[in-house]
């Protein structure tokens, strides 16, 4: 009884867990809203992904927004922790990793695009490669003087 138990929760913390962007903006702790506004990032591009293949504009800008939005609001929940990223970098170093992973996979998807079609995907890697930089530069950047 107690090995069923304790395999059905392991099995229900392993399922991925789809998070609207409303139920990440409530979370509390701010370092988990970043971490699970990541994950809503790399679902919104596979929607999106699936979408563009299915053929509906409309749902694949609403992807691509959606992960946009996901980007930014990831990068303002560590920003409004106040931790200093050279000195705490395990949050942040974990983000620059995911938003470099994202912008990899924008890249790749990008040939399967209509040049006519990529807007949305050019300003979804624009905002994700701002986040991306100002990440990195926090984490790598120059050590302040006291």
């Amino acid at each position: 009884m107690i090995r069923l138990s304790v395999f059905l929760a392991a099995s229900l913390l392993a399922a991925p867990i789809r998070a609207d962007l409303a139920s990440v903006k409530a979370e509390p702790n701010l370092e988990r809203r970043a971490r699970r506004a990541l994950e809503n990032a790399d679902q919104a591009l596979k929607a999106a992904q699936e979408a563009y293949r299915n053929g509906d504009a409309k749902q694949t800008e609403a992807a691509f927004d959606e992960l946009r939005e996901s980007v930014v609001l990831a990068n303002d929940s560590l920003k409004q922790t106040g931790k200093n990223p050279r000195r705490s970098p395990r949050h942040f170093k974990n983000a620059e990793i995911k938003t470099r992973a994202l912008l990899r996979r924008l890249e790749d998807f990008r040939p399967q695009m209509s040049p006519d079609d990529r807007d949305c995907l050019d300003k979804a890697q624009a905002a994700i490669q701002k986040v991306h930089d100002e990440l990195l530069t926090g984490i790598m950047g120059e050590k302040r003087k006291r």
